[in-house]
């Protein structure tokens, strides 16, 4: 892999890494019923801001490792991170151009999605949970995106300018 494509990839992968990371990292009860859906948030931003190379595909890869690192059914993060890939993909052109509280609104709707298709597919397993489980991290994603997406718009200029 040439410099330029190290370059390139490595804010993306990093920011995938860490995502993951927060994802694993222990924490007590009450606050993990909270926990911010990390990984959603970076596919969302990395297919709302570079489509053509980071969309899909490697939403379904990340989804694979997540289910292997937490244990869960194979493949069920796959699809909800990979459905939630395709409709940012689908639609980037038109949430591009929205102010950040629309954004966010958008952004709610993908992670309510994203956790109606875990709780399903757990549904049909046979798994239960709490409601909590399922619906907090929903509300905590709505505080933290304005900060992630503020935060990695200078990783996007950076990726952007080189893809």
């Amino acid at each position: 892999m040439s410099n330029e494509n190290l370059g390139r990839h490595l804010p993306v992968v990093i920011s995938l890494i860490i995502a993951l990371a927060l994802s694993m990292l222990p924490l007590p009860r009450l606050l993990d019923l909270v926990r911010p859906d990390w990984v959603a948030l970076m596919i969302v931003f990395w297919s709302l801001s570079v489509p053509r190379s980071y969309g899909v595909g490697i939403a379904f890869l990340v989804g694979i490792v997540l289910d292997v690192s937490q244990g869960t059914l194979l493949g069920q993060h796959a699809l909800g991170l990979t459905l939630i890939a395709f409709i940012t993909v689908r639609f980037h052109l038109q949430m591009r151009v929205f102010p950040l509280l629309q954004l966010t609104a958008f952004v709610f709707a993908l992670n309510a999605l994203y956790r109606f298709l875990l709780f399903w597919v757990n549904g049909i397993a046979g798994i239960s949970a709490p409601a909590s489980a399922y619906w907090g991290p929903v509300v905590s994603c709505i505080v933290i995106w304005p900060l992630l997406y503020t935060f990695l718009s200078g990783l996007r200029y950076r990726v952007q300018t080189r893809s």
